[in-house]
Protein backbone atom coordinates (compact mmCIF):
# COMPACT_ATOMS: atom_id res chain seq x y z
CA UNK A 1 0.00 0.00 0.00
CA UNK A 2 1.27 3.27 -0.63
CA UNK A 3 2.65 5.90 1.93
CA UNK A 4 0.19 8.04 3.37
CA UNK A 5 -2.95 6.18 1.91
CA UNK A 6 -5.59 5.65 4.96
CA UNK A 7 -7.88 1.71 4.38
CA UNK A 8 -10.85 2.82 4.05
CA UNK A 9 -13.43 0.32 6.58
CA UNK A 10 -16.58 -0.26 4.02
CA UNK A 11 -18.25 -2.51 6.70
CA UNK A 12 -21.70 -1.90 7.23
CA UNK A 13 -22.60 0.17 10.81
CA UNK A 14 -25.46 0.84 12.75
CA UNK A 15 -26.99 4.74 12.37
CA UNK A 16 -25.61 7.04 15.33
CA UNK A 17 -27.98 7.25 17.62
CA UNK A 18 -30.83 4.34 16.89
CA UNK A 19 -31.42 1.77 19.14
CA UNK A 20 -30.84 -1.97 16.82
CA UNK A 21 -34.54 -3.38 16.66
CA UNK A 22 -34.77 -6.55 18.95
CA UNK A 23 -36.31 -9.42 17.01
CA UNK A 24 -39.59 -10.78 19.52
CA UNK A 25 -38.98 -14.71 19.96
CA UNK A 26 -41.96 -17.18 20.38
CA UNK A 27 -41.16 -17.36 24.27
CA UNK A 28 -41.64 -12.98 24.60
CA UNK A 29 -44.93 -13.33 22.18
CA UNK A 30 -46.35 -15.81 24.43
CA UNK A 31 -45.55 -13.62 27.88
CA UNK A 32 -47.36 -10.85 25.84
CA UNK A 33 -50.50 -13.14 25.20
CA UNK A 34 -50.91 -12.54 29.13
CA UNK A 35 -51.55 -9.38 30.57
CA UNK A 36 -51.13 -8.46 34.14
CA UNK A 37 -54.22 -5.84 34.94
CA UNK A 38 -55.18 -3.96 37.55
CA UNK A 39 -58.24 -5.26 39.38
CA UNK A 40 -61.49 -3.25 39.18
CA UNK A 41 -63.12 -5.10 42.39
CA UNK A 42 -62.54 -5.57 45.71
CA UNK A 43 -63.81 -7.58 48.67
CA UNK A 44 -66.34 -5.02 50.53
CA UNK A 45 -68.46 -5.70 47.06
CA UNK A 46 -68.73 -8.93 47.42
CA UNK A 47 -72.18 -10.62 48.14
CA UNK A 48 -71.78 -13.84 49.79
CA UNK A 49 -72.82 -15.93 52.39
CA UNK A 50 -71.31 -15.38 55.78
CA UNK A 51 -70.33 -19.00 55.51
CA UNK A 52 -68.71 -18.32 51.91
CA UNK A 53 -67.13 -15.12 53.15
CA UNK A 54 -65.39 -16.81 56.41
CA UNK A 55 -64.04 -19.25 54.06
CA UNK A 56 -62.31 -16.95 52.03
CA UNK A 57 -61.25 -14.63 54.71
CA UNK A 58 -59.28 -17.88 56.50
CA UNK A 59 -57.66 -18.84 52.97
CA UNK A 60 -56.37 -14.72 53.49
CA UNK A 61 -55.09 -15.16 56.56
CA UNK A 62 -52.45 -17.73 55.23
CA UNK A 63 -51.35 -15.05 53.34
CA UNK A 64 -51.44 -12.01 55.89
CA UNK A 65 -49.74 -13.87 58.51
CA UNK A 66 -47.24 -16.13 56.72
CA UNK A 67 -44.37 -15.26 58.99
CA UNK A 68 -46.52 -16.00 62.03
CA UNK A 69 -47.54 -18.98 60.61
CA UNK A 70 -44.23 -20.72 59.26
CA UNK A 71 -41.85 -19.29 61.25
CA UNK A 72 -43.18 -18.38 64.75
CA UNK A 73 -45.54 -21.91 64.47
CA UNK A 74 -42.77 -23.64 62.35
CA UNK A 75 -45.48 -24.45 59.72
CA UNK A 76 -42.24 -24.81 57.59
CA UNK A 77 -41.78 -28.02 59.43
CA UNK A 78 -44.36 -30.10 57.76
CA UNK A 79 -44.08 -27.59 54.36
CA UNK A 80 -40.71 -26.04 53.60
CA UNK A 81 -42.27 -25.12 50.58
CA UNK A 82 -45.09 -22.82 51.77
CA UNK A 83 -45.20 -19.96 49.81
CA UNK A 84 -47.94 -21.10 47.12
CA UNK A 85 -51.72 -20.92 48.16
CA UNK A 86 -53.80 -22.51 45.69
CA UNK A 87 -57.44 -21.63 45.59
CA UNK A 88 -60.55 -23.16 44.26
CA UNK A 89 -63.74 -21.88 43.40
CA UNK A 90 -66.46 -23.98 42.45
CA UNK A 91 -70.38 -23.95 41.78
CA UNK A 92 -73.03 -22.62 39.59
CA UNK A 93 -72.48 -19.59 36.34
CA UNK A 94 -72.83 -16.40 38.00
CA UNK A 95 -72.50 -16.78 41.96
CA UNK A 96 -69.65 -14.62 42.00
CA UNK A 97 -66.34 -16.62 41.25
CA UNK A 98 -64.50 -14.23 39.37
CA UNK A 99 -65.61 -11.45 41.42
CA UNK A 100 -64.01 -13.12 43.99
CA UNK A 101 -60.69 -13.86 42.15
CA UNK A 102 -60.45 -10.12 41.15
CA UNK A 103 -61.45 -8.72 44.78
CA UNK A 104 -58.67 -10.91 46.45
CA UNK A 105 -55.98 -9.15 43.67
CA UNK A 106 -56.96 -6.20 44.82
CA UNK A 107 -57.23 -7.37 48.77
CA UNK A 108 -53.83 -8.34 48.63
CA UNK A 109 -52.63 -4.83 46.48
CA UNK A 110 -51.37 -7.24 43.25
CA UNK A 111 -52.14 -7.07 39.72
CA UNK A 112 -54.30 -9.86 38.53
CA UNK A 113 -53.40 -12.33 34.84
CA UNK A 114 -57.14 -14.02 33.62
CA UNK A 115 -56.32 -17.35 31.39
CA UNK A 116 -58.86 -19.05 30.24
CA UNK A 117 -58.70 -22.37 28.38
CA UNK A 118 -58.82 -20.42 24.76
CA UNK A 119 -55.37 -18.88 25.67
CA UNK A 120 -53.69 -22.28 26.75
CA UNK A 121 -55.02 -24.69 24.29
CA UNK A 122 -53.22 -25.14 21.25
CA UNK A 123 -53.91 -26.62 17.96
CA UNK A 124 -50.14 -27.20 17.52
CA UNK A 125 -48.86 -30.77 19.59
CA UNK A 126 -46.16 -29.46 21.85
CA UNK A 127 -47.43 -25.49 22.35
CA UNK A 128 -50.04 -25.80 25.04
CA UNK A 129 -47.28 -26.62 27.70
CA UNK A 130 -44.95 -23.83 26.66
CA UNK A 131 -48.12 -21.48 27.03
CA UNK A 132 -48.98 -22.80 30.50
CA UNK A 133 -45.30 -22.46 31.39
CA UNK A 134 -45.22 -18.92 29.69
CA UNK A 135 -48.50 -17.88 32.29
CA UNK A 136 -46.76 -18.79 35.45
CA UNK A 137 -43.95 -16.84 34.49
CA UNK A 138 -45.69 -13.52 33.44
CA UNK A 139 -47.01 -13.95 36.72
CA UNK A 140 -43.96 -14.38 38.13
CA UNK A 141 -42.00 -11.45 36.84
CA UNK A 142 -45.27 -9.12 37.99
CA UNK A 143 -46.08 -10.79 41.12
CA UNK A 144 -49.75 -11.63 39.73
CA UNK A 145 -52.47 -13.82 40.99
CA UNK A 146 -53.04 -15.84 38.34
CA UNK A 147 -56.40 -17.05 38.03
CA UNK A 148 -57.23 -20.02 35.65
CA UNK A 149 -61.13 -19.29 34.32
CA UNK A 150 -63.09 -23.02 33.53
CA UNK A 151 -59.68 -24.73 35.20
CA UNK A 152 -62.29 -28.11 34.36
CA UNK A 153 -60.65 -28.06 31.33
CA UNK A 154 -56.77 -27.37 32.22
CA UNK A 155 -56.91 -29.70 35.54
CA UNK A 156 -59.00 -32.42 34.43
CA UNK A 157 -58.19 -36.17 34.44
CA UNK A 158 -55.04 -37.28 32.55
CA UNK A 159 -55.64 -39.97 30.35
CA UNK A 160 -54.94 -43.77 31.55
CA UNK A 161 -55.31 -44.95 27.40
CA UNK A 162 -53.25 -43.18 25.25
CA UNK A 163 -54.06 -44.15 21.60
CA UNK A 164 -52.66 -40.87 19.77
CA UNK A 165 -50.14 -38.26 19.93
CA UNK A 166 -53.18 -35.97 20.73
CA UNK A 167 -53.60 -38.06 24.12
CA UNK A 168 -50.45 -38.29 24.80
CA UNK A 169 -50.14 -34.31 24.49
CA UNK A 170 -53.25 -33.80 27.25
CA UNK A 171 -51.61 -36.14 29.48
CA UNK A 172 -48.02 -33.93 29.22
CA UNK A 173 -50.04 -30.72 29.63
CA UNK A 174 -51.30 -31.96 32.73
CA UNK A 175 -48.29 -32.87 33.82
CA UNK A 176 -46.39 -29.54 33.36
CA UNK A 177 -49.60 -27.54 34.84
CA UNK A 178 -48.33 -30.22 38.17
CA UNK A 179 -44.75 -28.91 38.00
CA UNK A 180 -45.38 -25.10 37.35
CA UNK A 181 -47.91 -25.35 40.57
CA UNK A 182 -45.22 -26.91 42.28
CA UNK A 183 -42.77 -24.30 41.54
CA UNK A 184 -45.13 -21.51 41.84
CA UNK A 185 -44.72 -19.26 44.81
CA UNK A 186 -47.16 -16.56 44.78
CA UNK A 187 -51.20 -16.77 44.54
CA UNK A 188 -53.16 -19.02 42.06
CA UNK A 189 -56.61 -19.15 41.87
CA UNK A 190 -59.17 -21.73 40.15
CA UNK A 191 -62.54 -21.22 39.12
CA UNK A 192 -64.95 -24.01 37.47
CA UNK A 193 -68.37 -25.34 37.15
CA UNK A 194 -67.81 -29.02 36.78
CA UNK A 195 -64.99 -29.27 39.95
CA UNK A 196 -65.44 -33.31 39.37
CA UNK A 197 -63.80 -33.55 36.43
CA UNK A 198 -60.39 -32.44 38.14
CA UNK A 199 -57.96 -34.77 38.41
CA UNK A 200 -57.13 -36.04 42.25
CA UNK A 201 -53.32 -34.41 41.62
CA UNK A 202 -54.72 -31.11 41.41
CA UNK A 203 -57.29 -31.40 44.29
CA UNK A 204 -54.51 -32.41 46.78
CA UNK A 205 -52.10 -29.57 46.17
CA UNK A 206 -55.00 -26.85 46.53
CA UNK A 207 -55.17 -25.65 50.35
CA UNK A 208 -58.94 -24.58 49.65
CA UNK A 209 -61.75 -25.40 47.73
CA UNK A 210 -64.96 -22.96 47.95
CA UNK A 211 -68.38 -23.19 47.26
CA UNK A 212 -70.19 -20.65 46.11
CA UNK A 213 -73.79 -21.33 46.48
CA UNK A 214 -76.98 -19.78 44.91
CA UNK A 215 -77.75 -16.71 47.23
CA UNK A 216 -80.53 -17.16 49.75
CA UNK A 217 -83.60 -14.40 50.26
CA UNK A 218 -80.74 -11.97 52.45
CA UNK A 219 -77.91 -12.58 49.82
CA UNK A 220 -80.49 -11.47 47.32
CA UNK A 221 -81.73 -8.86 49.02
CA UNK A 222 -78.08 -7.78 49.21
CA UNK A 223 -77.46 -8.01 45.19
CA UNK A 224 -81.08 -6.33 44.28
CA UNK A 225 -79.34 -3.66 46.34
CA UNK A 226 -75.79 -3.39 44.81
CA UNK A 227 -77.14 -4.43 40.97
CA UNK A 228 -80.15 -2.16 40.58
CA UNK A 229 -79.04 1.57 40.12
CA UNK A 230 -81.43 4.29 42.23
CA UNK A 231 -81.12 6.05 39.36
CA UNK A 232 -83.13 3.55 37.16
CA UNK A 233 -86.64 5.14 37.08
CA UNK A 234 -89.40 2.20 38.99
CA UNK A 235 -92.62 1.84 40.31
CA UNK A 236 -92.81 2.75 43.88
CA UNK A 237 -94.41 -0.80 44.43
CA UNK A 238 -91.11 -2.18 43.60
CA UNK A 239 -89.02 -3.14 46.72
CA UNK A 240 -85.73 -5.35 47.40
CA UNK A 241 -87.62 -7.37 49.34
CA UNK A 242 -90.37 -8.04 46.73
CA UNK A 243 -87.53 -8.58 44.09
CA UNK A 244 -85.38 -11.23 46.21
CA UNK A 245 -88.68 -13.03 46.64
CA UNK A 246 -89.41 -12.76 42.90
CA UNK A 247 -86.16 -14.27 41.69
CA UNK A 248 -85.06 -17.06 44.13
CA UNK A 249 -82.94 -19.62 42.43
CA UNK A 250 -81.48 -16.35 40.35
CA UNK A 251 -77.74 -15.86 40.69
CA UNK A 252 -76.24 -12.83 40.44
CA UNK A 253 -75.31 -12.82 37.36
CA UNK A 254 -78.79 -13.88 36.34
CA UNK A 255 -79.83 -10.93 38.25
CA UNK A 256 -77.47 -8.58 36.52
CA UNK A 257 -79.42 -9.79 32.91
CA UNK A 258 -82.55 -9.21 34.64
CA UNK A 259 -82.01 -5.80 35.41
CA UNK A 260 -80.25 -5.16 32.23
CA UNK A 261 -83.85 -6.94 30.66
CA UNK A 262 -86.26 -4.85 32.65
CA UNK A 263 -84.59 -1.30 31.75
CA UNK A 264 -84.29 -2.16 28.32
CA UNK A 265 -88.27 -3.22 28.07
CA UNK A 266 -89.09 0.47 29.72
CA UNK A 267 -86.92 3.01 28.23
CA UNK A 268 -88.45 3.18 24.97
CA UNK A 269 -91.68 4.47 26.69
CA UNK A 270 -93.34 7.74 26.39
CA UNK A 271 -92.45 10.07 28.74
CA UNK A 272 -95.57 9.91 31.56
CA UNK A 273 -94.25 5.62 31.42
CA UNK A 274 -90.80 5.43 31.14
CA UNK A 275 -90.02 3.36 33.74
CA UNK A 276 -89.82 -0.14 35.24
CA UNK A 277 -92.80 -1.66 36.61
CA UNK A 278 -93.77 -4.80 38.35
CA UNK A 279 -94.45 -6.57 35.01
CA UNK A 280 -91.06 -5.56 33.64
CA UNK A 281 -89.30 -7.48 36.68
CA UNK A 282 -91.65 -10.60 36.33
CA UNK A 283 -91.39 -10.83 32.22
CA UNK A 284 -87.45 -10.26 32.62
CA UNK A 285 -87.10 -13.17 35.21
CA UNK A 286 -89.35 -15.38 33.79
CA UNK A 287 -87.05 -15.05 30.48
CA UNK A 288 -83.97 -15.21 32.57
CA UNK A 289 -85.77 -18.85 34.31
CA UNK A 290 -86.39 -20.49 30.63
CA UNK A 291 -82.70 -19.91 29.30
CA UNK A 292 -81.46 -21.73 32.18
CA UNK A 293 -83.36 -24.23 31.94
CA UNK A 294 -83.66 -24.60 28.35
CA UNK A 295 -80.25 -23.33 26.74
CA UNK A 296 -77.31 -25.67 26.94
CA UNK A 297 -78.94 -28.48 28.74
CA UNK A 298 -79.96 -30.96 26.04
CA UNK A 299 -76.31 -30.23 24.60
CA UNK A 300 -74.61 -31.34 28.11
CA UNK A 301 -77.23 -34.16 29.12
CA UNK A 302 -77.82 -36.94 26.05
CA UNK A 303 -81.63 -37.46 26.08
CA UNK A 304 -82.95 -41.06 27.00
CA UNK A 305 -83.58 -43.14 23.39
CA UNK A 306 -87.41 -43.54 23.40
CA UNK A 307 -88.56 -46.78 22.71
CA UNK A 308 -91.53 -47.59 20.80
CA UNK A 309 -93.27 -50.69 21.87
CA UNK A 310 -95.67 -52.12 18.66
CA UNK A 311 -97.39 -55.68 19.72
CA UNK A 312 -98.38 -57.80 16.35
CA UNK A 313 -100.48 -60.74 15.79
CA UNK A 314 -98.91 -63.89 14.70
CA UNK A 315 -100.87 -63.61 11.01
CA UNK A 316 -98.71 -60.58 10.83
CA UNK A 317 -95.11 -62.10 11.81
CA UNK A 318 -93.20 -63.15 8.03
CA UNK A 319 -93.04 -66.73 7.75
CA UNK A 320 -90.09 -67.17 9.04
CA UNK A 321 -90.81 -65.41 12.24
CA UNK A 322 -94.20 -66.95 12.30
CA UNK A 323 -92.21 -70.38 12.05
CA UNK A 324 -89.68 -69.43 15.30
CA UNK A 325 -92.62 -68.12 17.52
CA UNK A 326 -94.72 -71.56 16.79
CA UNK A 327 -92.05 -74.30 17.22
CA UNK A 328 -91.70 -71.75 20.22
CA UNK A 329 -95.20 -72.52 21.31
CA UNK A 330 -94.92 -76.27 20.65
CA UNK A 331 -91.22 -76.64 23.35
CA UNK A 332 -93.27 -74.59 26.05
CA UNK A 333 -96.28 -77.05 25.67
CA UNK A 334 -94.24 -79.87 25.68
CA UNK A 335 -92.05 -78.39 28.81
CA UNK A 336 -95.65 -77.48 30.29
CA UNK A 337 -96.65 -81.46 29.84
CA UNK A 338 -94.41 -83.09 31.40
CA UNK A 339 -93.61 -80.74 34.36
CA UNK A 340 -97.58 -81.41 34.90
CA UNK A 341 -97.00 -85.54 34.60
Amino acid sequence: MPINWKKIDDSPKPAQGKPIPQLATPEMERLETFDARKPQRCLEDLIVSESIMTQIQTTLNRIRHHDTLYHTWNLKKIDPHGRRTAINFFGPPGTGKTFCAEAIAHHLGKSIITVNYAEIESKYVGETPKNITAAFKKAKETDAVLFFDEADSILGKRLTSVTQSADHGVNVSRSVMLLQLDDFDGVVIFASNLPENYDGAFVRRILAHIEFELPDQVCRERLWNYLLPAEVPKSPDITVEWLAAQSEGLAGGDILNVVKLAASQAVARSEGRCQVFQDDFLAAIAQVRRGKEKVGVVSSQKAPPIVKETILSPDELSPELRDRYEESLSKLSVNNSQSVT
